[in-house]
């Protein structure tokens, strides 16, 4: 796919990656972009960068009539990104309740899917175009400390896997990316090594280009992806210590 001729749509434009996805399309001179989020507002900076190009739009990814009308709205759009997102740190038998888990699954699964059926047509429409979505390496493997936070983006690799192959013959490329840790204000806690963000949707629009399927930005992920081939076991016992706190 050529950037150049594209026309894209990020969610989560104003978080932690979805900044850098909008700067990353600038670069590779992508003539229009539309950027969303839940208060377009927050988007104002962001599009003061460069208001010919990108226009802000209010999404919800996890309100279906949001998704509709986003969808009604931007039928020119041949890139889709799945960039928005949350992750709520916590376990499974140690969280108070289970909102916590319902609320990463509304977003970061059922959010993703919505997105994905919502334009489907509209990238058949216009030739096939690709979709972007962000997941994770620990939809692989569990880390106990955001434990339903990894299971959302398990659904989401499953759920990515899916609609490649249910997309395949309308040409659509559908691409998982799965980093480690990144290097956001959300992961300020978290230990070293971090992927710069930047590092993250650089990869990801490469493998846009590319036609690459699967990718896993910077050497963290790298490395848990050899381990899970070589070893899957021995690196689950070593997340294993990564315990969340109790609520």
């Amino acid at each position: 796919m050529q950037l150049e001729n594209a026309v894209a749509l990020v969610t989560g434009a104003n978080g932690g990656i979805g900044q850098y996805y909008i700067e990353g399309l600038r670069s590779a001179g992508v003539p229009r972009i539309y950027a969303g989020a839940r208060n377009p507002d927050s988007l104002a900076a962001i599009v003061a960068n460069d208001p010919q190009r990108i226009t802000a739009i209010s999404l919800d990814i996890a309100d279906e009539r949001s998704v509709m009308a986003a969808a009604a709205k931007c039928q020119d759009v041949t890139l889709l990104i799945n960039n928005a997102g949350i992750g709520l740190l916590k376990g499974f038998i140690s969280a108070a309740d289970l909102s916590g888990a319902r609320s990463e699954m509304e977003v970061n699964y059922f959010g993703t899917l919505a997105m994905c059926r919502a334009f489907a047509p509209v990238l058949q429409q216009n030739g096939g175009g690709a979709i972007v979505n962000m997941l994770s390496i620990l939809g692989k493997v569990n880390l106990p400390m955001n434990g339903s936070y990894s299971a959302s983006k398990a659904a989401s690799i499953i759920m990515t896997q899916g609609i490649r192959a249910e997309l395949a013959a309308q040409g659509t490329l559908v691409v998982g990316v799965m980093p480690g840790t990144v290097d956001t204000q959300a992961s300020k806690n978290f230990p070293p090594p971090k992927v710069a963000p930047a590092t993250v949707a650089r990869e990801a629009l490469q493998a846009v280009i590319d036609g690459i399927e699967d990718v896993y930005p910077g050497e963290q992920a790298k490395a848990m992806a050899a381990q899970l081939l070589e070893d899957p076991k021995a690196l689950e016992k070593m997340m294993a210590a990564m315990l969340p706190n109790r609520d």
